[in-house]
């Protein structure tokens, strides 16, 4: 087991407590969650079922807390979140270990995740207290008929409750994503993080009890989502729902009600090549946005649409980097470690035997082994395939050529994801058209799309989400408007 040392209070017996008041708590269920391990495929940790009672007594703490927390000064916020940041960092070997067995996300990977978690939080500290130590003076003067006879001063105050919402590719970062511009902007956090990635959820959250955050404003629930997830997401003590993953969030956003709204659905990333472009660079980029982390990002390269006097050049490129691509266990530091469960494994096949139906051209034998799935080029995919407009999130990418930089833009356009896309030439102009043409929310030019730095601002159109996160924004939209007007004396009037 991962929990020793200090970690290890949360931990009893075999199974990981919950979090609520400051405490380790176990669920009055008496039931508990198994977390399966990719490689082995065997249950590796349990945590706690928590229950519906549970989790109106969570609501009811952080809304208790929330409002003390948000008479805390601002710098003494900035100061805890800091404490918190150094607290992670100092416990990141444990939190990866769990990584790598919840998640089987590559040992190196795991350790850089959780730094750059502690990257983000203290960054998040700082810019906090720079946006939020800022307000605003207006004078009714400035709008037409109006005397000076009114000032008015805006501040951003917190939303109150905020329930976030991981998903398993990056349950420590895409967490404290959520959980830093959450309380520095005076909210409290309720964390529901995914079954698989819980335990590493768990441990992070344990470095913010260390750094000696108020009872009550952190919570963490552990369970099942046919149990507690509409509970939660529906529950009239939240003010506010940050959410990750996948199609889930769709249904979310039809029964939360009238709250704000974050969320991150997922993509179907286009990288568009054009005759111009730096091939090495593209297939170099081709392999980091397409196989890394065994392409289960939401930013990974979906589909590769290559203008046809290009591609065979092109794809013998990527071909001769896949054949490099070591496929292994997550212990090893392996490019291609399996893929999270056996449903997500038995999905991406399902993708692949219809490509291979329909005639497209594999460039590598299809091998898998249990949720082992080598990486996998497939050449000469037509929009009829599925793997054109799906999401495998698995080592298999489509390449699809084209007669013209329109057809390209079609293809990616017509998609129902609007995540993240790429385009790359050497003439910056067609660049910049292209990207303006391309319904997505970022468009990366000679590079892989990705998620980061963690301040640039993030986001997705039609069904990859509303809102947008990067720091400055969900600090932004984990706050509002508070608004004083104070009104004067008529100008008539004149001091004596």
């Amino acid at each position: 087991m991962a929990a020793t040392g200090v970690l290890a209070e949360i931990l009893d017996g075999d199974v990981y407590k919950y979090y609520a008041d400051g405490e380790w708590k176990k669920s009055t269920s008496g039931k508990s969650v198994s977390i399966i391990n990719p490689t082995t495929r065997k249950p590796q940790y349990k945590v706690q079922a928590c229950s519906q009672e549970e989790v109106n007594k969570v609501m009811d703490s952080a809304k208790s807390a929330q409002k003390s927390w948000a008479k805390t000064p601002l710098w003494k916020r900035a100061e805890l979140l800091h404490k918190a940041a150094a607290i992670l960092k100092e416990h990141k070997a444990a939190i990866a270990e769990c990584l790598v067995k919840e998640i089987a996300k590559p040992a190196k990977d795991a350790v850089t995740e959780v730094v750059r978690s502690g990257d983000l939080v203290s960054y998040c500290a700082e810019e906090g207290v720079r946006i939020l130590g800022e307000g605003k003076f207006l004078v009714s003067d400035s709008f037409p008929g109006n005397e000076r006879t009114k000032y008015c001063l805006t501040s951003k105050i917190p939303l109150g409750v905020i329930l976030a919402i991981p998903p398993f590719n990056y349950p420590v970062n895409l967490a404290v994503s959520k959980i830093a511009p959450a309380l520095i902007a005076g909210n409290s956090i309720v964390l529901k993080p995914p079954t698989q990635g819980a335990v590493a959820a768990l441990h992070m959250v344990h470095c913010f009890h260390l750094a000696g955050f108020p009872k009550g404003l952190i919570s963490c629930v552990t369970g099942k989502g046919s149990e507690i997830g509409d509970f939660l997401t529906m529950h009239p003590g939240v003010n506010c729902i940050s959410f990750t993953g996948g199609d889930t969030g769709i249904a979310i956003s039809k029964k939360a009600g009238m709250i704000p709204l974050q969320m991150e659905l997922g993509g179907k990333d286009a990288c568009i090549v054009l005759e111009d472009a730096d091939l090495d660079l593209v297939a170099a980029n081709i392999i980091k946005g397409g196989f890394s982390y065994s392409g289960q990002r939401c930013t990974a390269v979906k589909v590769v649409l290559v203008i046809e006097s290009v591609a065979d050049a092109l794809v013998e490129k990527v071909n001769a980097k896949v054949a490099k691509l070591s496929v292994g266990a997550p212990e090893d530091d392996s490019d291609i470690t399996p893929v999270v469960s056996e449903s997500s494994a038995n999905f991406i096949e399902g993708l692949v035997n219809d490509a291979k139906q329909k005639g497209a051209t594999f460039c590598q034998e299809y091998k898998r082994e249990g949720n082992l799935i080598w990486p996998l080029l497939l050449d000469n995919v037509r929009p009829d395939m599925r793997i054109a407009w799906e999401e495998p999130f698995g080592p298999v990418l489509p390449v699809i050529r084209i007669n013209s930089v329109e057809e390209g833009i079609h293809h990616c356009n017509a998609s129902n994801f609007g995540l993240q896309g790429c385009v790359f030439t050497k003439d910056i102009n067609k660049a910049m058209l292209i990207s303006d043409a391309m319904e997505s929310g970022t468009i990366q030019i000679n590079s892989a799309p990705a998620r980061g730095p963690d301040h640039f601002p993030f986001q997705g159109i039609k069904d990859s989400g509303i809102g947008s996160q990067g720091i400055t924004n969900s600090i932004n939209m984990m706050t509002k408007i508070k608004t004083t007007v104070i009104n004067l004396p008529s100008p008539s009037y004149t001091m004596g």
